[in-house]
């Protein structure tokens, strides 16, 4: 038997149970085929062809997955041709998906490779992306002038079935704001494995994944909070200096953010919401919706009746002040 016959007898007998979660396809001396699964989100099949000249050569190998990015299995394909090639002239099938296979091991976060990649387009460069692949954490660092936002996401084994998890938040915004981006933050994650409440007709739900799309919401907004403007006054609802924000929640300039997001000083908001136009609701003077808060309770007929009785009173003062002139 010659080298290579050797070789295929040695892996067809050793290739499943040297190397955990691997299926042998095919092991002919026109193409070895193996499958090594993690998860059904982590399975790469390695087609293997030799050379003419093999093992003095390389082994011609092609990575394939259904779930894993192409630009990650064409880097690690250069990578395991590198592995190849020092090892030239020994057996060279089993290093090499032994290799593959602690790289899927080892690497929990290939799952994510694109939507990493995308994360880090969307951070300027005081901001920090760094991958924990031990751990299985992406630590997110985010700034917008003096205000930061500091977190974990933890990405499950079983990813994206499962969604990300905020964790370990630090962060030096009022707390209204840190709030509403956990809160927000978690609720995008679930919304990415669970189906909604009511599924429209023949409308079929599968989980997607869910950490550009939380990681994405954390960095817009927290670049987009410092710069944003008050909707009544249009000053900025924020200082400059994180230090210098109001914590009282009756204080006149303390920020509210409402339900669509846009944000008012206290008392611009109490202002806007008691003067009309009140029919069919207050609407967003920037985005057009409904306005709902939490410090307004009236109903649009009430608030109506309450701004006629105002006017009213004030023109009786007015006649009264007149009468003494």
């Amino acid at each position: 038997m010659g080298f290579i016959d050797d070789e295929l007898q040695e892996v067809s007998k050793l290739c499943e149970n040297v190397i955990p979660g691997s299926r042998l396809v095919s092991c002919v001396p026109s193409m070895v085929r193996v499958e090594i699964t993690r998860t059904i989100f982590k399975r790469i099949i390695v087609c293997i062809q030799f050379t003419n000249l093999y093992p003095k050569e390389p082994l011609l190998i092609e990575l394939k997955s259904n779930t894993l990015s192409p630009k990650l299995l064409n880097g690690l394909t250069e990578v395991c041709d590198k592995e190849c090639k020092n090892i030239l002239g020994k057996a060279q099938i089993l290093p090499i998906l032994k290799f593959i296979e602690n790289f899927i091991a080892e690497n929990p976060l290939i799952c994510c490779y694109d939507e990493i990649s995308s994360l880090k387009k969307l951070l300027d460069r005081n901001d920090c992306l760094k991958l924990k692949q031990k751990t299985s954490l992406i630590y997110l660092d985010i700034h917008e002038g003096l205000y930061f936002y500091k977190t974990r996401l933890a990405i499950p084994d079983d990813y994206p079935i499962n969604a990300v998890s905020i964790t370990d938040v630090d962060t030096n915004f009022p707390e209204l704001f840190s709030r509403y981006l956990l809160g927000q933050g978690r609720e995008i994650a679930r919304r990415c494995i669970e189906p909604p409440i009511k599924l429209k007709p023949n409308q079929k739900f599968s989980p997607s994944p869910s950490l550009n799309s939380v990681a994405s919401f954390l960095i817009r907004t927290v670049k987009k909070f410092p710069n944003e403007n008050c909707q009544l006054c249009k000053g900025i609802c924020l200082p400059i200096n994180p230090a210098d924000a109001i914590t009282n929640s009756d204080a006149d300039l303390h920020v509210e953010r409402l339900y669509c997001g846009h944000l008012f000083h206290l008392q611009c908001l109490m202002t806007f919401m008691k003067t009309p136009p009140f029919h069919g609701g207050k609407k967003c003077p920037e985005c057009g919706n409904r306005v709902y808060h939490d410090k307004w309770g009236l109903s649009d007929k009430l608030a109506e009746d309450r701004w006629a009785h105002e006017q009213a009173r004030a023109r009786e003062l007015a006649e009264v002040a007149d009468f003494f002139v």
